[in-house]
């Protein structure tokens, strides 16, 4: 049960040591997550559009 309670106190000492984002920073990592996302997407569905079409006429 020591262990527990010393991991528990070495969590806590740490997590006090960490810099969290502001909320305009999680902001903005959110939209570009976002972003990046739909981008990424639209590639893909592109690509898959391509494929299907080159393919349905090979075969």
């Amino acid at each position: 049960m020591e262990k527990v309670l010393d991991y528990i106190r070495e969590s806590k000492a740490e997590l006090k040591k960490v810099t969290w984002p502001t909320k305009q920073q999680l902001w903005y990592s959110t939209l570009v997550v976002i972003v990046v996302t739909f981008i990424f997407a639209a590639y893909l569905g592109l690509v898959d559009l391509l494929l299907t079409g080159i393919f349905s006429k090979i075969l």
